[in-house]
């Protein structure tokens, strides 16, 4: 089975190819708008930023823009890995692997073995989490691309499958809280690619439930309490239900174009007139599972 990380990959390399010439040098124009140097990607602050650099790469080797290879290695190795919480070292690593890549211009592997210390594993759990909770969906689902791309993928993981049932909610989805009184996408997706990561992508309740949360814009909300449909949620719930083989309910293909920008990229939501690279990996994302 291929990793989450080359779903991702093939799912992004998908959807620039549903894109004309022209639609791709005005992705790839403003793509360039938003690095700080020859290395860095900025964030929504305008700053440099190793979560938003991780987008930015991705998004210039599938579209072809040119790159520094040695200020990028040069860039990493300055990186102070010690000091970052998990989602930014995850970042950290997928950079690691992407210059791997570009360096060599050979098949895309996304192994991190090179890169990731040996002590390093699925349960370790010292660094910052994502509310501080190292078990829930989100947390579980970067540790498990993590050892999944390291080729360390431990067959007691699936342990951890009954960790999930503490944030399943009743009505069905998850939430990242235990506490929660309902369920949000994030979690939801989350969960839904680890479960399928480990025991294969058979549909369930909860992928019904996932279906069932789209809204007739063809966008999916993050939460009940959201009020409008977002690029993110959006695209996360579609490469979910396109891993499992399922269609969403109503195209969603109005909904994304729709966030795109006369500047190049991608909005968050309909309310917004910025874009950013994540968005607009994220709006690629969404285009490959059509």
């Amino acid at each position: 089975m291929k990793t989450l990380s080359l779903k991702l990959y093939d799912t992004i390399v998908k959807g620039k190819k549903m894109l004309s010439e022209d639609s791709i040098s005005r992705i790839s124009s403003y793509v360039q708008t938003q690095r700080v140097d020859d290395v860095c990607f900025m964030n929504r602050s305008g700053k440099p930023d190793p979560y938003y650099t991780l987008f930015g790469w991705m998004l210039c080797i599938i579209l072809g823009i040119q790159m520094d290879l040695k200020k990028m290695k040069a860039y990493l190795d300055e990186a102070d890995t010690s000091k970052m919480n998990l989602v930014n070292y995850a970042a950290h690593l997928r950079c690691r692997m992407l210059l791997d890549y570009a360096t060599m211009k050979g098949k895309l592997s996304l192994l991190f073995h090179k890169f990731v210390p040996a002590h390093l594993s699925f349960e370790d759990k010292d660094r910052l989490v994502p509310n501080g909770d190292p078990d829930s969906p989100y947390s579980l689902f970067i540790r498990m691309m993590m050892a999944e791309d390291s080729g360390r993928m431990a067959s007691h993981m699936k342990e951890h499958l009954d960790t999930l049932n503490l944030y399943h909610l009743k009505e069905g989805g998850f939430a990242n809280s235990k506490d929660a009184t309902s369920a949000t996408l994030n979690a939801t997706n989350a969960a839904l690619c680890f479960k399928g990561q480990l025991m294969g992508f058979k549909k369930n309740e909860d992928v019904d439930f996932l279906k069932r949360s789209q809204e007739m814009t063809g966008g999916f909300c993050a939460s009940k309490g959201s009020l409008m449909p977002d690029l993110l949620t959006t695209a996360t719930s579609l490469f979910t239900l396109h891993c499992y083989g399922e269609h969403p309910l109503t195209s969603p293909l109005p909904f994304v174009e729709a966030h795109w920008l006369d500047s190049g990229g991608f909005a968050a939501t309909l309310a917004e007139n910025n874009s950013d690279v994540e968005y607009s990996f994220y709006g690629l994302l969404a285009l490959g599972t059509l």
